[in-house]
């Protein structure tokens, strides 16, 4: 069992049935015509004992401003308004989108002015209304976790801690280490911007409809201090993608393409202090920045 699991619930400011149960949950479903579609990865939770779990894992604070991707009907962003000081929610579905605002006012009237939407695809946004957000809760579809995990914390660089729920092996590989089988892309860029930790496990009972995988919660705080190195974002994660792409294969040859030739990819690598003969799964994030700092000039043609 967890910490978070064997702490109370905190006192909620809000009446005791302002959170959504079962019942709510399909009553406005079904008043709404929605029904969870898989094209969108829609997993409504229907149990507020587990929205709260959510909320304290992410330590969520009375100052906080928290963005949340994919609301759905309001669970979860009925019980970050009872602890956050303001929640904005980004929905990229027109009928969801177009409810949620009801749903806070009539449940949670006191914090209808703290509760701002987004009507768009989280891929797509660039800013958000009000103050910058310090934090990121969110039950994010599977189909779209990563990309869109990795995207708002590149583009919102004030939030410092974020908890999502994703799929369990979503979740595996978000906060696996070197040297794991499970580590790859998302692993290394996920680290990039923050420390990754497994947060807890979910279990397919507390949603509608239940899926069938199980769920995991990822921490993710942000770096204090970023990665040193004089490479950029976009030259270190080229080197990320290019080593996975064949990741069976020793760095020397799953670099070639990106170096110009696998000469020049073990030029590089032997610059960086890594062994040509590695592989990508057993490199740390500042390991692939020091490669991507020597990457071999493009050689010209000749006259």
């Amino acid at each position: 069992m967890s910490t978070a699991e064997q702490q109370p619930d905190n006192p909620a400011p809000s009446t005791p049935d302002a959170l959504l149960g079962p019942a709510d949950i399909r009553e406005l479903a079904a008043a709404l015509g929605v029904r969870p579609t898989k094209q969108k990865g829609q997993n409504f939770v229907i149990d507020a004992n587990t929205v709260r779990r959510i909320v304290r894992t992410a330590e969520v604070r009375p100052d906080d401003v928290v963005v949340e991707v994919g609301p759905g009907l309001g669970s979860l962003t009925l019980a970050l308004l009872e602890a956050a000081d303001r929640v904005v929610a980004v929905e990229i579905d027109d009928i969801l989108a177009a409810a949620l605002p009801a749903t806070i006012e009539a449940r949670m009237p006191a914090k209808k002015d703290r509760f701002a939407l987004v009507h768009s695809d989280a891929m797509l946004v660039t800013e958000l209304p009000g103050p910058p957000p310090t934090a990121l809760v969110a039950n994010l579809p599977y189909n779209v976790a990563v990309p869109v995990l990795l995207t708002m914390l590149d583009r919102f660089p004030t939030i410092e801690r974020t908890l999502v729920m994703v799929q369990a092996e979503v979740a595996d590989r978000l906060a696996a280490e070197p040297g794991n089988k499970v580590y790859g892309v998302p692993s290394v860029k996920a680290n990039w911007y923050a420390h990754v930790k497994r947060a807890g496990a979910i279990g397919r009972k507390v949603f509608w409809p239940a899926p069938n995988v199980d769920s995991g919660l990822v921490s993710l705080v942000r770096r204090t201090e970023p990665i040193r190195t004089s490479a950029s974002k976009e030259e270190v994660f080229a080197v990320v993608d290019a080593a996975f792409a064949q990741r069976r294969k020793t760095l020397r040859a799953a670099l070639a393409s990106w170096a110009g030739s696998a000469a020049g990819a073990e030029a590089a690598l032997v610059a960086a202090g890594v062994s040509p003969q590695a592989r990508g799964e057993s490199l740390t994030v500042e390991q692939f920045a020091a490669i991507a700092e020597h990457k071999p000039a493009p050689e010209r043609p000749a006259l």
